[in-house]
C-alpha cells in the first residue's frame, strides 16, 4: 500500500487532493535497486517516471573523456526520469543506486490513465514537473558549458607548446598529414619554412632556461605579429622552429620570412632577473612545393638543407632552396 502522506511530500504532487492522490497511488509500482546498480544508462529509451522512497540515486552526464560528471542526488521524496514522459526522448543522463533504494515508477500509460481520469490532477503534475525540469535544464547546461570549455582547454593543451603558445610538432605532422599528403596541394603554392634561433644554446646555458623560454615565448609572440591568419607556426623542438604558409609560393615566402628576420632582429627583449637587453636573431630556410619538388619529405628536406647554409654562411639570413 503506497502510502498517501508520502505522496503528498514529493513536489509533484503536493497540490493534489486525496482522491487525485488515489489515483496516482494506483499508478505506482514498488521497485528496488540494489547500490551501485544502474536504473538507466544515458541515451537508453526509457518511459517511467521514478520516484526515490528510500536510499539515494545519483544522477549524472557522460563527459569527452567517457567520465561521468555527477549533474544532482535524490533521496527520499525526490523524482527522477520525468523526461521520458514530457518529451518521449531517450535518457538524457545516468542514474544509479548510491546505496540500497526502494523508488516507484510511473509509466507513461499509467500517467496516461491519470489524465484522462484527473485532468486537473495531471495539469498539477505537469506545472510543477515543468518548473523542476526547467531548473536542471539551467543546471545541465552550466554543466555541458563547463564541460565544453574544459574540453576545448585540454584540446588547445594537447596541440600547442606550453612554453611558447605556438603550436607543438604533433599538431604540424598531423596537419602535414592531413592537409598536404598525396599531392593535396597540387596546382597550388605552398611553401615550409624551417627556422633555428641564433646562438640560443649560448643563451640558454649563461641565463638559464627560464630566461630561455621566455625569450622564445617573446620570440613568437613577434613572429605572429608578421604571418597571416592562414599561415601557422609550430614548435618543432628546441630553438627550431616550422613556418607553414599556404597560398604562398617561394617568393612570396622568401619575403615573408625576411619580414620576419628583419622583425626579430629589432627586437629589444628585457627579462628579469637580467638587466641588460638580450639580442636574438634568426637564420631561416625557405621551400616551396614545385613539379620537381612535390612531396612532402622533399619539401622538409629541401627547407632543412636551406636552413643549414643560412647558418653555414653566417646566421640571421634566409637561403631559399
Amino acid at each position: 500500500m503506497i502510502s498517501r502522506s508520502f505522496l503528498k511530500k514529493v513536489s509533484i504532487f503536493g497540490d493534489c487532493t486525496e482522491h487525485e492522490l488515489a489515483s496516482i497511488a494506483a499508478g505506482l509500482t514498488e521497485f528496488k535497486a540494489a547500490a551501485g546498480e544502474i536504473i538507466f544508462r544515458e541515451g537508453d529509451e526509457g518511459s517511467e517516471l521514478y520516484i526515490v522512497k528510500r536510499g539515494l540515486v545519483t544522477i549524472g552526464l557522460r563527459t569527452t573523456d567517457g567520465n561521468e560528471k555527477e549533474l544532482a542526488r535524490c533521496q527520499a521524496g525526490n523524482f527522477f526520469g520525468e523526461m521520458s514522459i514530457v518529451d518521449d526522448a531517450p535518457r538524457s543522463a545516468t542514474c544509479r543506486a548510491l546505496e540500497d533504494s526502494v523508488l516507484y515508477r510511473m509509466h507513461e500509460r499509467d500517467y496516461n490513465r491519470v489524465l484522462e481520469a484527473q485532468p486537473r490532477a495531471a495539469i498539477k503534475i505537469m506545472y510543477k514537473m515543468l518548473n523542476t525540469i526547467a531548473h536542471r535544464l539551467e543546471t545541465t547546461s552550466h554543466v555541458v558549458a563547463d564541460m565544453v570549455r574544459w574540453g576545448n582547454e585540454a584540446s588547445r593543451r594537447a596541440i600547442t607548446d606550453e612554453v611558447t603558445g605556438a603550436y607543438n610538432r604533433r599538431y604540424l605532422d598531423s596537419l602535414l598529414a592531413d592537409r598536404y599528403s598525396g599531392g593535396g596541394v597540387s596546382g597550388k603554392p605552398f611553401s615550409l619554412v624551417m627556422m633555428d634561433v641564433d646562438r640560443f644554446r649560448e643563451i640558454n646555458e649563461a641565463r638559464g632556461h627560464e630566461v630561455g623560454n621566455k625569450l622564445l615565448a617573446r620570440l613568437v609572440e613577434t613572429i605572429k605579429l608578421v604571418l597571416k591568419q592562414t599561415d601557422v607556426i609550430a614548435r618543432y623542438g628546441g630553438d627550431e622552429f616550422t613556418l607553414l604558409l599556404p597560398d604562398a609560393g617561394l617568393q612570396e615566402a622568401s619575403a615573408r620570412a625576411e619580414e620576419i628576420r628583419r622583425a626579430v632582429e629589432g627586437m629589444t627583449i628585457r627579462i628579469p632577473p637580467v638587466e641588460e637587453a638580450l639580442a636574438v636573431t634568426v637564420s631561416q630556410g625557405v621551400a616551396a612545393f614545385s613539379e620537381s619538388r612535390n612531396n612532402l619529405e622533399e619539401l622538409k628536406a629541401a627547407a632543412d638543407r636551406a636552413l643549414y647554409r643560412a647558418k653555414e654562411e653566417g646566421r640571421n639570413r634566409v637561403i631559399q632552396a
